[in-house]
């Protein structure tokens, strides 16, 4: 049996958006690269997110987060190109703005007030009242008050973004093995080695934990706990003849519809923490058509196309780790990026690529996303 080559650089563990986006950063730098997936690329959160790069639209305060949330959404436009040079896959960017609707005068009071303070990073953006709205966007229901129009947040296909970033990896030289789970790591004079696997010991010098809504469980294994848990979204999508929507509809009331490329609407999502029950049900599609109907009536109209689940992984704070496990040098992790994984996918991977590099970080920035902010190492 021919012997199969089991040592590398960094192995990376989870075939998601962002341990796609490490691999293809660090395969770029000519670093020997592995990513490790237990399942399929993007079969889970990567696939399951409707892709939106709503910087702005998302995240209402200034901090580390929306700050990284800025820098990365910036990146889209080159990185759309040179994954296309890289993979020769369209990652489907569609950069046709968002509105962030108000239903009612109480909040469009709030939403203006999220107008002045967004302007300070982008003076595009601005109020439009219910007229003006639906002259640019004619189905929304005559009952919009208004909306926040920010002509800069678009949306791309994630599991397209995702494949696109580990085949660009590829490119460089990475190897993907999927359907293979760790197990273990394998730690040797305070840093880690490896890692064991359902197919095997994988020797590395560095390892980045990947694992999105997983990761807590794999880290507790190292002697730390991290506050990442699943949030299981529902979703479903329609299609229509001629587009009736041409930019993004985003409501606070935990309903969005994102028009495809391929004539496809997402309309999501719903929100259950603490579970890895993957089932659709009628209740969360049932709620997700009444707000979305009430938005958008021609909904009803439009043809059933399918429904899906994802989990999206979230923290105690809102905000994702990332960096160096305090006990075992050269152990990384990226997880937590909750609703917020696809935008900042671009960012990450860079500057874990970077971490791992030993390049010059902006170390005020990343203390915010540092891995024992809650103290709760253990063991």
């Amino acid at each position: 049996m021919e012997q199969v080559e089991n040592s590398f650089d960094v192995a990376i563990i989870g075939g998601g958006i962002n341990g796609s986006s490490i691999a293809y950063q660090l395969a770029k730098m000519g670093r020997k690269v592995i990513i490790i997936e237990k399942e399929r690329l993007a079969c889970q959160a990567s696939s399951a997110a409707a892709g939106m790069l709503a910087a702005q639209a998302e995240i209402e305060q200034d901090g580390p987060l929306f700050q990284l949330a800025l820098k990365s959404q910036a990146m889209f436009s080159t990185l759309s190109s040179e994954l296309f040079e890289y993979s020769g896959i369209d990652i489907e960017f569609v950069n046709k703005g968002m509105l962030k609707i108000a239903e009612t005068e109480e909040i469009a009071a709030e939403v203006k007030k999220q107008v002045s303070y967004q302007r300070n990073w982008d003076p595009t953006i601005k109020w439009l009242d219910g007229k003006v709205l639906r002259e640019m966007e004619p189905s929304l229901a005559p009952s919009v008050v208004g909306g926040m129009y920010l002509p800069n947040d678009g949306h791309v296909q994630p599991a397209k973004l995702t494949q696109a970033f580990a085949h660009a990896a590829v490119y460089f030289g990475a190897e993907i093995r999927e359907n293979t789970e760790v197990l273990s790591f394998i730690f040797e004079d305070g840093q880690v080695k490896g890692v064991k696997t359902t197919n095997g010991v994988i020797h590395s010098e560095q390892v980045v934990v990947a694992t999105g809504a997983w990761a807590a469980k794999l880290m507790r294994e190292s002697g730390l706990d991290i506050s990442v848990y699943p949030v299981k979204g529902e979703c479903f999508s329609v299609r229509t003849e001629e587009p009736i929507i041409n930019t993004t509809i985003f409501s606070d009331k935990r309903c969005y519809l994102v028009p495809k490329r391929n004539g496809e609407i997402y309309i999501g999502a719903t929100m259950l923490e603490n579970t890895f029950d993957n089932k659709v049900t009628p209740e969360g599609i049932a709620s997700l058509i009444e707000r979305a109907t009430k938005l958008v009536p021609q909904i009803k109209e439009a043809a059933w196309e399918r429904v899906w689940s994802g989990f999206r992984p979230q923290t105690g704070d809102g905000i994702p780790y990332i960096g160096e496990h305090p006990k075992w040098k050269k152990l990384f992790v990226a997880a937590g990026h909750f609703r917020n994984g696809i935008l900042l996918s671009p960012i990450t991977g860079k500057i874990v690529a970077d971490l791992l590099a030993g390049r010059r970080q902006d170390e005020a920035l990343l203390a915010a996303f540092h891995l024992e902010r809650h103290k709760e190492t253990v063991g």
